[in-house]
């Protein structure tokens, strides 16, 4: 008997729902990227029928994602696949009606299923939820009868520390595997991401020259032009370093940084990546406050949910250093931040300059230094920068790009992160996402510039800055 699949959304109600994962599904679905019969089982606190929950998820797929809309008919097929559990994990409630209506699914006994679990919901509840799930005989660590399997889909953030990050791994492989944990960040489904180690390894003229001998420094940007929304409480508990550094910001690092992996089996392309994590220098005091700049925009303090006196982070501009053999030496520069002046994405790896310069001031080439500048947001290219003659009588140089556009070269529209790495997990490719020794050795990262900053007051920046730019003149 063949399984059928039942995908078990934690958070049904939850804003990233709404906005992200409903439309990748119904997406998914009208591409024919679903399992042949598939369920979708949504659990949140509301009381709600299924018919009820079918139109209020039609209504969010036309207003966050009306483009994927095309035909009524096909949005009513993949709503008549959803189905709906109330369920209330803060009162300590069970998972006996999930259990009741997975079973219920095309009459089949539950072991034959395969089920995803996916935990859109803050991490502090995976916990309690994988508890719930084993007690409900759901988990999946038990042996299936007919081929079943068990898969967690974990949103970030993994944890607040290393503490903490270590408390939830051990709680939820208590009830699933490692090979069956999926810990999700976005980033990692961004095309231009993924393409970081096909440029590097596939294309013989980059590889020679990506060390330490070639490359000056990497400068890494997550800026984004909008504050904090509506998540101050979130936020308060977070701070900007949590928030992006530990995940999104050291991700791209250990993407520029990794060695070649011995083939691209999802293990070993995380080994190499972990080995980077582990590589990173830790901070000392003295390390932080030179390398180190926190902000707070202004007006963050009258946010909702803010403290007026917080020194909570929204700005963070770090210089890392990887001590192994490629990169010692070569800073790491990762500036991230909200309400900046612009909503952008992108690594630089600027290059040393040639033993002599002809072409300007002595013992500087900054103005036509050479660069890949690889864009991942709003636009996905990469353009490379060198200099050349400027038409004339005069030997003057100036800088110009030669680029490299998705969407002109490419007719095919990518995926979006969510489709791709809903896919994966679906399928069982875990190359995209992040293993528990990445996740802890991040956290030692972070932890060690909190620890050398203790409750230190962030420098205040005008919104659409770009941060505390005295500040970071003067370092710099």
């Amino acid at each position: 008997m063949s399984a059928n699949f039942t995908l078990v959304l934690f958070g049904a109600n939850s804003d990233l729902a709404a906005r992200k994962l409903f439309p990748s599904m119904f997406q998914l679905s009208r591409w024919g990227q679903m399992p042949a019969k598939y369920r979708i089982i949504g659990l949140g606190r509301p009381m709600k029928s299924h018919d009820e929950f079918r139109r209020e998820v039609r209504q969010k797929i036309v207003a966050h994602a009306p483009d994927t809309v095309r035909d009524e008919a096909e949005l009513e097929v993949f709503s008549n696949n959803l189905f709906y559990v109330r369920h209330d994990l803060a009162a300590g409630e069970g998972l006996e009606e999930l259990r009741r209506e997975v079973m219920r699914g095309e009459g089949q006994e539950e072991t034959c299923q395969n089920i995803l679990f996916y935990l859109s919901t803050p991490p502090s509840l995976a916990p309690r939820i994988v508890r719930s799930v084993e007690a409900a005989g759901l988990g999946g660590r038990g042996a299936s009868t007919c081929g079943g399997w068990r898969k967690i889909i974990l949103e970030k953030p993994f944890g607040h520390d290393l503490q903490s990050a270590r408390e939830l791994n051990r709680a939820v492989r208590k009830v699933f595997h490692e090979e069956q944990m999926y810990r999700i960040d976005h980033y990692l489904g961004k095309e231009p991401v993924q393409n970081i180690i096909v440029f590097r390894f596939s294309n013989g003229m980059f590889e020679p020259i990506w060390n330490r001998h070639y490359i000056d420094n990497v400068r890494i940007t997550i800026a984004e032009d909008f504050g904090i929304r509506d998540r101050g409480a979130y936020y308060e508990e977070s701070g900007l370093l949590r928030d992006i550094i530990q995940n999104h910001g050291l991700q791209l690092l250990a993407s520029v940084a990794m060695e070649p992996p011995v083939d691209l089996s999802p293990d070993a392309v995380r080994d190499e990546k972990g080995k980077v994590f582990r590589s990173v220098r830790l901070f000392t005091p003295e390390s932080a406050a030179r390398d180190v700049v926190l902000g707070q925009y202004e007006g963050y303090r009258q946010e909702a949910h803010v403290a007026p006196d917080s020194r909570v982070e929204t700005f963070a501009s770090v210089k890392f250093f990887v001590d192994n053999w490629r990169w010692m030496g070569v800073p790491f520069h990762i500036k991230a931040g909200k309400n900046l002046a612009e909503t952008v994405t992108e690594i630089v790896i600027t290059f040393k300059c040639p033993p002599q310069n002809f072409f300007g001031p002595p013992g500087s080439c900054s103005y036509t230094a050479n660069q890949i500048v690889i864009r991942i947001q709003p636009e996905e290219t990469i353009a490379i920068r060198f200099g050349t003659k400027r038409p004339g009588e005069s030997m003057v140089t100036d800088p110009v790009y030669m680029k490299f556009d998705y969407k002109a070269s490419f007719s095919k529209v990518g995926l979006t992160p969510y489709h791709r790495l809903l896919i994966d997990a679906m399928s069982g490719d875990q190359m995209h996402f992040i293993r528990d020794d990445a996740v802890e050795s991040s956290w030692t990262v972070i932890d060690s510039i909190k620890s050398s900053l203790p409750d230190i007051e962030p420098y205040p920046y005008a919104v659409h800055s770009w941060g505390p730019e005295s500040v970071l003149q003067a370092q710099s």
